[in-house]
Formats: C-alpha cells, structure tokens, sequence
C-alpha cells in the first residue's frame, strides 16, 4: 500500500518552525459556535482574515447542489490546468485524490471525506479525500480508486469519474497532486483501515457553501503572502490543499469559479 499523499500546502520544516506555542494563535475571525475541530493549525501571529467565499453573494437555493449540477458544471470546464511542478518534468509520478459524491433525497449533494489517525507521524488528524501516490503502471484515476478502495473499502467499480479539477503541488511531498470527482450510486457502505483513516465524514455540499463555515486567512511565509482556505465543520477543520480543491470544486459547481481558479500555488 502506498503512503497518503500529502495534502497540506506546507514544507515540513516550515511547519515544525511555525507551530505556535501553547496557546496556539487563533484565527483571525471567530469560529462559528459549535463548529471547528483539534487539527493543528501552524498558523502565524500575522495572519490576517482574507476574502469571503466566491459563491457568498449568490441566492440561497443556488447552495444545494444535486449531483446531476455537478456533472453538468464539470462538463463544461475545460481540460484541467497542470501544476507548474508537473510541467517542470521533475517529478514522473503523481498522486491522485478523489472527491466521491453521491446523492441524499432530502440534502442533494454530499461528499464522502476521511481523517487521518491522530497516531501518524505526519498530516495527524487531517481531513482530506481518499487518495495517495499512483504507482508504477497506474493512471490517476487508477491510483485513485485503488486508494480509495484501500483507505475505506469503495469497490472501485461503483465509481463514475465525472470531472477533475486543477492540478496542485504540494511542498510537503515533492509532488503533484491530480484531483479527480467520482459519482457513486448512493451512500456507501465504508470500511475505514484503521492504519490511515480514524473516521469517514460524509458532508453535504449544501453545508460547505455556508458562506459561514468557510475562511480564508492570508499568511506570511518566507516573504511571501499565501491565501490558506478553512471549512469549519462539526468537530474538524478542513484547511490546505483539500479545502482548496473543495474551494474550486464549489466554485465551478455555483459558476463562481474557473479554471485557473485553484487558489493554491
């Protein structure tokens, strides 16, 4: 089994060199009530408070997407933009994740999320999508839905991969990440490896386009500003890479975002 791709948008010894003190600093707007999880966030005293969510001016019932908006919306992106490290050549493979979706009757649209053991040496208690390296031989959506099938038991032929969004690189693992969207036929039965998943989320889309539970917080990292994204959920937060391709995600399935729309360097 491979490792986890590594999803946060930090270098390791940036990150051991940014962890706050006890108290941590806390965010620069407050968590809504009941909501935010023990993930540590290595954020600097500096940070500042960023932009709203793109989708934060559209009407209400323009957030409750259905999957079938989904397939619509991806469908008429065109093909992803491929991170700068992808084009350099240097890395010859990539890791792949997958955003599984599936229909509820009563709350349209949700997403199937995992987060990692407390007990790992890296990335603990992160929330991210299934997925890790590609191995030799294996497409991305390969990889993907291998990963998937390993983290939390989704047989690889429920899935009908729909779209896939920007491609991103991540400092952490030297490599690229290929972000692929898969429609399952409704909730799966999960069956989380205990050795990387420590609880599956299913989060509807509806929830994410809160304009209230998203963030934005804009650090100041070896002399250059980064826009970090946060989505509070009950008990987690969901900040990095994943709350980026979340970010894109909502944002083409609203219109309100793009190719080229990413938001992660």
């Amino acid at each position: 089994m491979s490792e986890p791709a590594a999803l946060d948008p930090l270098d390791d010894e940036l990150v051991a060199a940014l962890i706050p003190a006890d108290p941590a600093v806390p965010p620069p707007a407050p968590v809504p009530a009941g909501r935010g999880g023990d993930q540590r966030i290595p954020r600097p005293a500096s940070a500042r408070a960023g932009e709203p969510p793109p989708w934060a001016t559209i009407h209400p019932t323009a957030r409750r997407p259905s999957v079938a908006d989904v397939r619509r919306a991806l469908a008429a992106q065109g093909p992803p933009l491929r991170s700068e490290r992808e084009l350099s050549g240097v890395v010859s493979r990539p890791a792949a994740v997958i955003a599984p979706l599936y229909d509820d009757p009563g709350l349209g649209a949700i997403v199937v999320l995992t987060r990692r053991p407390w007990s790992m040496r890296s990335h603990q208690g992160e929330v991210s999508f299934p997925g890790g390296r590609v191995e030799p031989g294996e497409t991305p959506v390969e990889g993907a839905l291998r990963e998937a099938d390993e983290e939390i038991g989704i047989d690889p032929a429920a899935f009908d991969v729909v779209g896939e969004l920007d491609h991103l690189a991540t400092v952490t693992s030297g490599s690229f990440i290929v972000p692929l969207v898969g429609v399952l036929p409704g909730r799966p039965e999960t069956v989380p490896n205990p050795a990387e998943v420590a609880a599956v989320l299913h989060v509807p889309l509806a929830e994410l386009l809160d304009p209230a539970i998203y963030r934005e917080e804009v650090w100041s990292l070896g002399g250059a500003e980064r826009r970090i994204h946060f989505f509070e959920l009950v008990g987690d937060t969901l900040w990095g890479a994943t709350a980026a391709m979340l970010r894109q995600l909502l944002g083409m399935v609203t219109g309100t975002l793009g190719r080229g729309d990413l938001g992660h360097p």
